[in-house]
């Protein structure tokens, strides 16, 4: 009877040693590597769907900067409280006018055919009106969502601070039919 107490007082210490490792792991992936982040609304459909899951990429950003075509999650200038994703489309000190229902960026129209359906034309807002130019300050991206019409972004309301990106959308996992890596779009301005 001793022997088997001693046997369930080890499995036990065993049990919660794992537990403990596991949490320890658990924490500082989620604190320093990935995050789990569900899309809400159809901002950026149809490249994201309302209720898909995705990984958020906490450590890239620590050795490289956000670059133009990233989606990144980040806290909503409005409420830091919710998370929104966008795409960058201007990095600091860029110059990013609306005009004609086109996008560019340093006086080049920026070619989105990569991810918005062909004749896609998208409308100034409160912020950045059709044909006005503003200019991306320093710490701060331009942000659009890939479903103009429906998408609160930087035409609204301005730019996102780097301090408060969260990450880079890097891998869905949810629906099983959509799981993967998450592309990104390439631009050649300059």
């Amino acid at each position: 009877m001793i022997e088997f107490i001693k046997h369930l007082g080890a499995f036990f210490l065993d049990f919660i040693e794992t537990i403990v490792i596991a949490l320890a792991i658990f924490v500082v992936v989620y604190l320093f590597l990935f995050q789990p982040h569900e899309v809400k609304g159809s901002s950026m459909y149809p490249n994201f769907m309302d209720g898909e899951y995705i990984l958020t990429d906490k450590f890239s950003y620590r050795f490289s900067l956000p670059q133009r075509g990233d989606i990144i999650v980040f806290k909503s200038p409005q409420n830091k409280e919710i998370d929104f994703i966008k795409r960058i489309i201007g990095l600091p000190g860029d110059l990013i006018r609306i005009s004609g229902g086109f996008v560019y960026v340093n006086d080049v129209r920026l070619s989105e055919s990569s991810y918005l359906p062909s004749g896609y034309l998208t409308n100034g807002g409160a912020f950045l009106r059709e044909g006005n130019t503003v200019t991306v300050p320093t710490a701060g991206y331009f942000v659009l969502g890939d479903n103009r019409n429906h998408s609160s972004d930087s035409r609204e309301w301005g730019f996102v601070s780097s301090s408060d990106i969260i990450g880079k959308a890097w891998f869905r996992y949810w629906p099983i039919s959509q799981i993967g890596g998450i592309p990104y779009a390439k631009y050649t301005l300059y």
